[in-house]
């Protein structure tokens, strides 16, 4: 049984990505910050089924948070063998409206939390000859999008830090792999109308708009033994969208 940390795991790709995970077989550990509610409920519905979760809360953004959470994991189970950097926000602004705390807090929020979760995970990875690390960024990180500047710029630089840390670890038996989605149907799409979207499926080649199951089933496989021969990539799950 593998131990298996998901960030930002109370909604959307985070949680079914959590849940796949805990329908495998492996012991989740359920992060969020500020959606309690929802993280209880994904945690009492996989404890009811029986499945090994337990839950903890830390902001991910803050490197003191990010240590005693490991902290706490280290205490139950020794550490983790499986990280996926999940956890992150999404803004729509003009470059020219983006202030220092909205591009500070993307930073903070979809970067940094990728770097602090990564040092912290990966020793214990070292000593035990295994890992396996993926990393959420967008396809947006992959081509840019207009009115979303920061929020392009710091997913390119989660595959930046993919690519390089794959770079490194490889000889230690870590894989460090990244996946770039399309546009999934979540809290964080929201915001867009239905001709928003029917506007998207026309755009891709599929013809349909992804789930967070589809990034879920893509992530469990980068984590597999399957892939151990798979690191430093990207892996597009849009539907064609970006190609």
């Amino acid at each position: 049984m593998r131990n298996v940390l998901v960030t930002g795991a109370s909604r959307g790709i985070g949680a079914e990505t959590a849940r796949l995970f805990a329908e495998n077989g492996d012991n989740v550990f359920i992060n969020y910050n500020h959606s309690e509610k929802s993280a209880f409920a994904l945690y009492n519905e996989l404890k009811e089924k029986g499945y090994s979760v337990n839950i903890v809360k830390a902001d991910v953004s803050v490197s003191v948070e990010v240590g005693k959470m490991f902290d706490e994991i280290e205490t139950l189970c020794g550490g983790i063998d499986v990280l996926v950097n999940n956890a992150g926000i999404a803004q729509t602004k003009l470059f020219t409206d983006i202030t220092d705390d909205d591009w500070n807090r993307m930073v903070a929020t979809n970067l940094n939390s990728v770097f602090y979760c990564c040092r912290r995970a990966i020793p214990y990875m070292v000593h035990n000859q295994f890992g396996r690390i993926v990393n959420i960024s967008s396809m947006w990180g992959q081509v840019g999008g207009s009115c979303e500047v920061h929020y392009s710029a710091v997913k390119a630089a989660v595959i930046g830090l993919t690519k390089g840390l794959a770079m490194e670890e490889g000889l230690s038996g870590i894989t460090v792999n990244c996946i770039a989605p399309g546009v999934i149907k979540t809290d964080m799409t929201s915001n867009l109308s239905e001709d928003d979207f029917n506007a998207l499926k026309d755009e891709t080649p599929t013809g349909t708009l992804g789930t967070p199951y589809d990034v879920a089933r893509a992530v469990l496989f980068l984590a597999s033994d399957n892939s151990s021969f798979i690191t430093g990539q990207v892996l597009g799950v849009n539907g064609g969208f970006v190609v």
